[in-house]
C-alpha cells in the first residue's frame, strides 16, 4: 500500500477516522492558521502565535475524548448548576523538545494537570529513535494520558514514547496522542502496533520525503518554534 492509498483510507473511511485517528475539521479558520504557520518566511514570533492557537484546538478536542462524571455546583444566586468533571485523573507527557511547545496551552486550560517528560533522540542517519530519559507522574498508571508530540513522521519516536507509558502501567486505551501534523506512513505504523490508542491531529499530510520530512509539511517544528537552525528549510 503506497502513501496515497493510505491517506485516502484515513480521509474517506469515517469508521477508521473516528475510532483511531481524529483529524480536526478542515475549516477555513484552521487552514488560515496553517497557512500562517507553514509559511517559510514567518518569523519566530508569528510561528509561535499561530501554532499555539492550533495547539489549543487540539488539546480541547483531546479532552473531549476522556470520560466525565456529574458535578453539581451552587451558583451565586443559590441555584444548582449540573455540570461535569473529569472521571479519571488526567496527565500529559511531553516528548522533549518539540512536545514542550504544547505545555503552555494545557496550563491555560487546566493548571492542575501534571506534565511528565520523555527524551527521545532520532539518529540523523538511521532515523531510529533512542530513549535517553523519562520522568513520569507517580500515579500515571491510573491516568488518562495525553502525549504531546507535534510531529508524527516515521512513527519511530511515537512508538517509543507510547511503549514507555505502557511499561509504566498505562493502559493502551487510556493514551491519546496529541499531534500537529502526521504522515500516512506514521499513522499506519503506530496504529498497527497500538490498536487501542487514539491520535488527535490537525492535519494528515501527503507523504514523507527522502529526509523523513512531511510534505507539504512545516520543516523542523522544534527548530522553528524554539529559534534554532531549521535543517529542513529550503
Amino acid at each position: 500500500m503506497n502513501a496515497n492509498q493510505v491517506i485516502q483510507i484515513y480521509k474517506e473511511d469515517s469508521q477508521i477516522l473516528s475510532s483511531s485517528v481524529i483529524e480536526l475539521p478542515q475549516t477555513n479558520r484552521l487552514k488560515y492558521l496553517h497557512a500562517k504557520m507553514r509559511d517559510k518566511v514567518a518569523s519566530k514570533s508569528q510561528f509561535i502565535f499561530y501554532a499555539d492557537q492550533v495547539f489549543r484546538l487540539l488539546i480541547e478536542k483531546s479532552l473531549e475524548l476522556v470520560p466525565f462524571k456529574d458535578l453539581d455546583v451552587t451558583t451565586p444566586v443559590g441555584k444548582t448548576y449540573k455540570g461535569k468533571q473529569f472521571a479519571d485523573p488526567i496527565c500529559a507527557v511531553s516528548v522533549v523538545r518539540a512536545g514542550e511547545s504544547m505545555e503552555n496551552e494545557l496550563r491555560h486550560i487546566d493548571l492542575k494537570i501534571p506534565i511528565g517528560k520523555i527524551l527521545i533522540q532520532r539518529d540523523v542517519v538511521t532515523k531510529l529513535p533512542t530513549l535517553y530519559y523519562s520522568k513520569l507522574p507517580d500515579h500515571i498508571a491510573k491516568c488518562r494520558v495525553l502525549i504531546f508530540e507535534p510531529m508524527l513522521a516515521t512513527g519511530g519516536s511515537a512508538i517509543c514514547a507510547i511503549q514507555v507509558l505502557i511499561d509504566a502501567g498505562v493502559l493502551e486505551e487510556n493514551i491519546i496522542f496529541v499531534n500537529l501534523l502526521c504522515s500516512p506512513e506514521g499513522i499506519q505504523k503506530v496504529t498497527q502496533q497500538f490498536k487501542k490508542i487514539q491520535i488527535v491531529t490537525s492535519s494528515i499530510e501527503e507523504y514523507l520525503n527522502g529526509n523523513a520530512f512531511m510534505i507539504p509539511g512545516i520543516g523542523d517544528f522544534g527548530d522553528r518554534y524554539f529559534g534554532t537552525t531549521d535543517v529542513g528549510a529550503v
